[in-house]
């Protein structure tokens, strides 16, 4: 609690220094003040760059796109399970659910890929819908497949059959890409967003960064506070998973995503603003990856809840083990990704349209 109540406090005194000095701005007729203003912080000298596409934005607005579909599978299955509508004790209903919702929240995918695709000014609508439709649940059903496959040689019942299978990649096929190229046709035939500056011809040259300012060092920095706020809650759901206990608390862990989308978005929204202040206007990936970050924390408590809780010897259990946990991971990091990179795109357009629609 304390945690989120400083970076609230943060994120609303950045905010109101940034925009109070554009406001100030606009009661000053003299040009020479005006310019002296102007060149007083960081951000307004890279309007002409901040909007400018970042590398591969086909993959970008893919994985914008499946974490809109991700976050709103989770969402949903917690509002059904927080209201009783899914039962802890069957397991096989919840997995059944999510399931379902993923493929069926492949509208927003689609949707949601394409207005980013187009805003970053790309035509190939096509491709870009395939790689949104086929690059999350590819890696997924792959996993999956293999880790099958290790169970199923070492003839355990709880291989899952071949006809249920097909069944998935039927559903995949048959119903999810069909969905996410529907989403895209509808998000493609809009006009694109319309953004408060526009983009130079020329690439600004971007300052050499201090060492805390580097890519790598924040984004590893901002996964610490999205993770801090789902901790507890992480190590009741694994020992509910791995350890065969109910897990009943889905309306406390409703609360928690609502924490866990505040804080992703607040954190990303500070690192940003920091980013570019400095005269570093390649945010479009950094945001995503400052709260997606938090996925490989995930990731590393997972090795050491391995290795202090549980009691697992053979080779294949521990191999599923840490299957699944990637691909909890991997949900973790679009869902978090996503909620940074939508948070902080609405942060830049607004200080942007405050300081240049006149």
């Amino acid at each position: 609690g304390q945690y989120q109540r400083r970076v609230h406090g943060m994120v609303a005194m950045i905010l109101m220094r940034a925009l109070h000095k554009d406001f100030r701005r606009y009661n000053q007729d003299d040009p020479e003040m005006l310019e002296v203003q102007q060149e007083e912080t960081g951000w307004k000298l890279v309007h002409g760059d901040v909007f400018r596409k970042p590398v591969n934005p086909s993959l970008f607005a893919s994985l914008v796109g499946t974490g809109v579909q991700v976050f709103a599978m989770a969402l949903l299955t917690l509002v059904f399970a927080a209201l009783g509508f899914l039962s802890p004790a069957n397991r096989g209903a919840l997995m059944t659910t999510l399931l379902l919702l993923f493929v069926f929240m492949g509208v927003f995918a689609g949707y949601y890929s394409a207005r980013t695709y187009k805003m970053f000014g790309e035509h190939d609508w096509k491709k870009n819908t395939l790689i949104t439709a086929s690059l999350f649940p590819g890696i997924c059903f792959t996993i999956f497949f293999i880790l099958n496959c290790f169970i199923a040689g070492e003839k355990s019942s709880g291989a899952v059959p071949f006809g249920t299978m097909f069944a998935i990649l039927v559903l995949w096929f048959g119903i999810s890409v069909p969905l996410v190229f529907l989403g895209a046709w509808f998000g493609y035939r809009k006009d694109p967003q319309e953004l408060p500056t526009k983009v130079n011809q020329l690439r600004r040259e971007i300052p050499i960064q201090p060492w805390y300012m580097q890519q790598r060092f924040s984004v590893l920095v901002g996964g610490v506070l999205p993770f801090g706020a789902v901790f507890i809650e992480v190590f009741f759901i694994m020992s509910s998973v791995w350890l065969h206990r109910f897990y009943y608390m889905f309306g406390f862990l409703f609360i928690v995503y609502v924490i866990l989308i505040i804080t992703s978005a607040e954190i990303t929204i500070v690192m940003c603003y920091f980013q570019l202040c400095s005269e570093d206007y390649q945010w479009w990936w950094r945001s995503y990856f400052t709260a997606g970050s938090s996925a490989l924390y995930l990731f590393f408590y997972s090795i050491l809840y391995f290795f202090t809780k549980l009691d697992i010897t053979p080779f294949i259990s521990g191999l599923l083990y840490f299957g699944y946990m990637t691909l909890v991971s991997l949900a973790f990091f679009v869902i978090t990704g996503t909620i940074g990179h939508v948070a902080t795109f609405a942060f830049v357009r607004i200080i942007y349209g405050s300081y240049y629609v006149r």
